[in-house]
This record gives C-alpha cells, structure tokens and sequence, in this order.
C-alpha cells in the first residue's frame, strides 16, 4: 500500500504523526519525545542514523537533524570543515556540520510549510530517505578526511565518483 492511501482524509495530521506513521510503516524503532517531535533509528549500509524531527509551528517548518557519532583526531579538523564545505557545495537540499562538543556528524534539513501548507507522507518519506542517502552517500568521504588523511577534495571525489560501464 502506497503511503499516501491512509491519508487521503488527514489534511489536519499533525506533522509529527504522520512521522509517526512512516515509522511504523518502514518498522523503525522510535520514542514519540513530545507531541512536536520525534526521535528513531535508521539502519544505512555504514551505520545507523539517530533521526530527530521537530514541528517548530512558530515559524511553520519541520526540522530534521540526522546525526551520527565520531571522533575525528583534533588535527583533522580543520581538514573536516573543508571537507564539509566541499560536501555542502554539492548537497541542493540540507547541509552538513560538526557538532565538535557533542561529537556529531549532523545533516540538517527544514521544510518551510508556511501558510497552513500540509507536508504529504511521500514528501516526509523523502526528505528522511534523503537524509540517510546523504549521509550514506559522503560517510567515506568524512572517512578519509578523517582518518585516512586524504585531502577533502580526494576524499570527495571518491564519495561522488560513480562506477560506469559493465564488468
């Protein structure tokens, strides 16, 4: 059953039920924290991802931050900033940053829904898979800058180098 097929009726959802929804539907584990947010677990290929989605009806935007821990060399740093920067350059929806003093590898990304606009299931569905994709996507690049001390420019190049042709 497609997503949206339950919802066809919910123009009210509140936005972190629906949330709650497409947790259920993909089996996520999750902790409904307050009635405007929620927290849960997604497993990518290089690791699980601690998700976190915020209603925020001040300013009409859900808030997604994906997170992961690391600890990069202090060395490394300023390598992962430019690295960060490099990734940003190329990421059209969200952005990445170092929390250093909580050691979180963030992605954070809004969706404005000013003007009593209603976020569909697709669109949540979406922008969370989007989430865990970029985070899949450069985890080998954040990787290399940090502990293969490649140059972040090398180290991105890998994580946006796709294979070609046949074997």
């Amino acid at each position: 059953m497609a997503l949206s097929e339950q919802y066809l009726e919910a123009d009210d959802l509140h936005p972190i039920d629906l949330v709650e929804h497409i947790a259920e539907h993909h089996a996520w584990e999750f902790d409904r924290i307050h009635d405007d947010q929620i927290a849960m677990v997604v497993a990518g290929q290089w690791r699980s991802y601690s998700i976190t989605l915020a209603w925020s009806a001040f300013d009409e935007t859900l808030r997604l931050i994906c997170t992961y821990e690391m600890e990069p060399p202090p060395h490394r740093i300023p390598a992962l900033y430019e690295a960060l920067n490099t990734i940003n350059d190329r990421c059209w929806a969200g952005s990445f940053t170092w929390w250093e003093e909580q050691k979180l590898m963030v992605y954070r990304y809004g969706l404005v829904l000013a003007g009593d606009q209603v976020a569909g299931p697709e669109q949540v569905d979406t922008m969370i898979s989007a989430a865990v994709n970029a985070c899949e996507q450069y985890y080998p690049a954040i990787q290399l800058v940090t502990w293969a001390e490649r140059t972040p420019a090398d180290a991105v190049q890998v994580a946006i180098g796709g294979a070609y042709g046949r074997a």
